[in-house]
């Protein structure tokens, strides 16, 4: 992953302006949010951490882990954060037809109603980042806010040193950005890093940290 993209530029951003890139307020509030779980023991121990902050944030997760932490995923609803989709089983995207991509969307949303989630806004997080105009089109029909970021915490990136990422995420995150982390096996290490110092820098700076809406 390139370091360069892990803020993304204002100029990319306008060219999909469909897309939500970050949160348009002049009040110092930051967006967190998780993708990929829910994990055990990573969630948790983010939930535990974000409560000890009075946070609320945003899970993207993945409907194949809902299926198997049901119970973990009950813990996300019930600490009052919202639910985001980010598909069944992670699909690409760009190497799946739009028909199949919808449908894997669509039986994730099934999910998190059986488990007692439902993502009562239809927020839509692509796995990747990657999906095809035809895509956009078709989730928009459906009633999906398609949610991106502004700044990307590279927790999952083992070729980018911890503090690199620390400096990203200290000198991009402003009033309204949308910060993307990840509560998974591979991230965990430098979730563990991170998170905690992002909710105590910005606790300082007199920031909250939201759900999205």
């Amino acid at each position: 992953m390139n370091t360069l993209f892990a803020h993304i530029p204002k100029w990319i951003q306008g060219l999909f302006p469909g897309l939500v890139w970050r949160v348009q307020t002049k009040q110092k509030e930051l967006y967190l949010t998780f993708d990929d779980g829910p994990t055990p023991e990573i969630t948790e121990w983010t939930l535990d951490l974000l409560k000890k902050y009075g946070a609320k944030a945003t899970f993207f997760c993945l409907g194949r882990n809902c299926v198997a932490h049901p119970l973990l995923f009950q813990k996300i609803t019930a600490a009052g954060h919202r639910i985001g989709n980010h598909s069944f089983d992670h699909k690409k995207g760009w190497k799946t037809s739009t028909h199949h991509y919808v449908q894997n969307i669509l039986k994730a949303q099934e999910i998190y109603k059986e488990k007692g989630g439902e993502n009562d806004r239809k927020l839509f997080r692509p796995p990747y980042g990657k999906l095809l105009p035809s895509q956009i089109r078709a989730l928009k029909k459906k009633g999906y806010r398609i949610v991106l970021w502004d700044v990307l915490s590279l927790d999952f990136d083992t070729k980018v040193p911890k503090e690199t990422c620390w400096k990203t995420l200290e000198k991009h995150s402003q009033k309204g950005s949308i910060l993307v982390f990840h509560d998974s096996v591979k991230a965990e290490e430098k979730l563990k890093y991170l998170l905690p110092k992002v909710l105590a820098h910005f606790s300082k700076k007199g920031y909250r940290f939201l759900r999205l809406d």
